[in-house]
């Protein structure tokens, strides 16, 4: 009893000095002018007086809270080099750079294009990648490109959300894959001959969807995507009449549609939009026919016209009532001033805001015609396929076809013509860098300089060029 009596004694005095000393805490705080340590809650029915600097103790508590949340501690946000089981144990390390976000996984023979090597028919552990994240917290990488047959990124895509995605399939038989709960923001697909037919259910959460290459492999199914962008291949000249867009099922439902093409490629056709329906924006970019059809999107509110070096067919705006917003850049001079007369003459009767914010003047209205281009401009910028060369090669390669152009001028028979060519074809036998894009490229000069008048004149064809560059060339 004595023990307990004595436990209890100390136990009070402890309580008398706590209670002292916070006394002396507020007494301290209040002569300061600073806000004394919290007192208990007033009664119920009375409010309580706010203290003075109360308002300035909030925003020094939001001084000190820590610049990034809490991680937890299985995370790896630090650059450095890190194995990981990307397809076996430890297969692969992973180098994370500063400030870098995005990966990239393909064969071996990508080369330095490829961050990690790994074959088109390997199975892939994606859960490789859950310990790693942005020092904000985000899962990393946030842009993914993948080049191969695994599919298992879709699945693993409903945990681990992926901002950009690049992928180009290799599937050696038709294959049909279920994307349906992945958290994927864009999804971009790149279809060639080394992937078969293609059917994919798009996911519940809205994305946005690029398709490029060889549409007719691609087939969609489950929910629409927020926006689509279509990128068909296309012949590399006009020559070859017109590519017509394959049936898109699902994706002609979608309200914003993208199409791209080069500015002297093939023309696509825009017979293709009496399927989009639903359309409220629409971009055009490149060569373009049937530009009247158009006039059958009485709902289209936004509508972009951009480098396009033919806008024959282009209807009057009177036929799209509720467009508010158009950008017409780098066209057509002659259709393009007609189309200029046509915004002014809106503009009387609708003002635009001119603000050039996309966001704001969608709502606002917003109406620009620039950059119209004469026909010797698209010869000079896009005519020629040596645009993307290095500047030194590229030289050689207008020289040479300059060159080219005022034989066949002067020529006036079938062998001076093939000499001509021949010259032309064999300047770039000891020319370095001739790789397989740079062939193609002097391949497509060749059918352009089969196409021009002279050539004509003399009987060239494009075949009988092709049998030349094929015959001459040892690139």
């Amino acid at each position: 009893m004595a023990k307990a009596a004595k436990k209890a004694k100390k136990v009070k005095k402890v309580k008398k000095a706590e209670k002292t000393k916070r006394a002396v805490s507020r007494k301290t705080a209040k002569e300061a002018g600073r806000k004394a340590a919290p007192k208990k809650a007033p009664k119920a029915g009375r409010k309580a007086a706010p203290k003075k600097g109360a308002k300035k103790a909030k925003k020094a508590v939001r001084l000190v809270k820590p610049s990034h949340p809490p991680q937890p501690s299985n995370l790896i946000t630090e650059d450095g080099r890190y194995p990981i089981d990307l397809t076996g144990p430890q297969s692969h390390v992973l180098v994370m750079e500063p400030g870098v976000g995005s990966l990239s996984i393909g064969p071996a023979a990508l080369g330095r294009k490829a961050d990690l090597h790994v074959e088109p028919d390997q199975p892939i552990n994606w859960a490789a990648f859950d310990c790693f994240a942005t020092p904000m917290g985000s899962p990393w990488p946030r842009w993914l490109d993948y080049t191969g047959a695994d599919t298992g990124f879709f699945f693993w895509a409903r945990a681990s959300e992926i901002e950009i995605m690049y992928w180009t399939p290799i599937l050696s038989e038709d294959s049909t894959v279920d994307a349906g709960s992945s958290r994927i923001r864009c999804l971009n697909i790149h279809l060639d001959h080394r992937c078969r037919h293609l059917h994919l259910v798009l996911p519940e959460e809205k994305l946005s969807l690029c398709v490029e290459g060889d549409l007719a492999r691609f087939e969609a199914a489950g929910h629409v995507p927020r926006s689509v962008k279509l990128a068909p291949a296309t012949g590399r000249t006009a020559s070859g009449g017109c590519y017509l867009l394959p049936d898109m099922g699902i994706l002609h439902q979608v309200t914003s549609l993208s199409l791209r093409n080069a500015p002297m490629a093939q023309p696509v056709s825009l017979e293709c939009l009496s399927r989009f329906s639903n359309l409220k924006s629409l971009d055009l970019y490149g060569s373009f026919i049937d530009l009247d059809q158009l006039a059958g999107l009485p709902g289209l509110e936004s509508l972009g016209l951009r480098f396009m070096p033919d806008l024959d067919g282009l209807p009057d705006l009177s036929t799209l009532p509720k467009l508010d917003y158009l950008i017409a850049f780098n066209v057509e001079e002659t259709a393009g001033k007609r189309l200029r007369r046509q915004v002014r003459a809106r503009a009387s009767q609708r003002p635009s805001t001119g603000q050039g914010d996309p966001e704001k003047d969608r709502k606002t209205g917003y109406f620009s015609v620039s950059q119209l281009r004469k026909a010797e401009w698209w010869a000079a910028e896009f005519g020629r396929p040596f645009s993307a060369w290095p500047k030194r090669s590229a030289r050689v390669a207008n020289e040479a076809y300059d060159a080219a152009l005022k034989a066949l001028a002067g020529a006036s028979s079938i062998a001076e013509a093939q000499a001509a060519f021949t010259r032309f074809i064999m300047r770039f036998n000891k020319l370095k860098g001739i790789e397989t894009p740079e062939r193609e490229d002097l391949g497509d000069a060749v059918c352009q300089l089969s196409q021009t008048d002279d050539a004509r004149r003399l009987g060239v064809t494009e075949e009988m060029a092709q049998d030349w560059f094929d015959q001459v060339r040892d690139y």
